[in-house]
């Protein structure tokens, strides 16, 4: 009986814990496009999500849509420490969705 009793305490802790992982600062890099007339952009954005490359598409393409942008695709995902490398590139899109 203890045991089932463990199992979703355990469980419980767990997610606990995994989600302040989740919080802490994630960012990707991507490539958009806008059609009509044909105009393409590379970006920095800051997720809010789980920092992963999947997560991060879905994220990222609707938080882009809104300006009227698709995704092409994620480039990467990377912590703080890929930010000013990237800055350059990213131009006006650094940070801006």
């Amino acid at each position: 009986m203890k045991q089932l009793l463990l199992k979703p305490a355990l469980i419980a802790a767990f997610l606990a814990l995994a989600t302040p992982a989740m919080a802490a600062d994630c960012y990707a890099d991507y490539k958009a496009k806008q059609d009509n007339p044909l105009r393409l952009h590379y970006g920095v954005i800051q997720l809010t999500g789980a920092c992963q490359k999947g997560a991060a598409k879905s994220e990222i393409s609707t938080r882009i849509a809104s300006q009227g942008w698709t995704l092409l695709n994620v480039i990467s995902v990377f912590g703080p420490e890929g930010l000013q490398q990237r800055k350059p590139d990213a131009g006006s899109y650094y940070l801006r969705f």
